[in-house]
């Protein structure tokens, strides 16, 4: 069995407070949701409106979203922050001994 291009995208279900619902997601969409009474619901809804809307931007020769699951990554990223900031990372790593790269990797971890 083929699996569709949409199969392929990052989804999830989480609980909506204010709608007091399941609330399903596309990451590589952020603007589509589908609400429902139990998360399977949830996720079969946004499921089939992010087919749909891929079937349309396809019909309409619009570029189509590259699953998060199909993208390669560097492993490196640039992070701005406050130079009081950056000099106090760099006091806790020099103190724990390791570079500021090792420090602020272990943070985000």
């Amino acid at each position: 069995m083929k699996t569709k291009k949409s199969d392929r995208y990052t989804y999830r279900v989480t609980w909506s407070e204010e709608d007091q619902e399941h609330v399903g997601l596309c990451a590589e969409f952020p603007g589509l949701s589908w609400l429902a009474a139990s998360p399977e619901a949830a996720l079969r809804g946004i499921r089939t409106v992010v087919a749909e809307v891929v079937e349309d931007m396809q019909a309409n020769g619009e570029a189509i979203p590259e699953a998060l699951a199909l993208r390669r990554f560097s492993g490196k990223f640039m992070v701005r922050v406050p130079p009081e900031v950056h000099r106090q990372l760099a006091v806790e790593a020099a103190e724990s001994g390791v570079s500021l790269n090792r420090l602020a990797s272990a943070k985000l971890s």
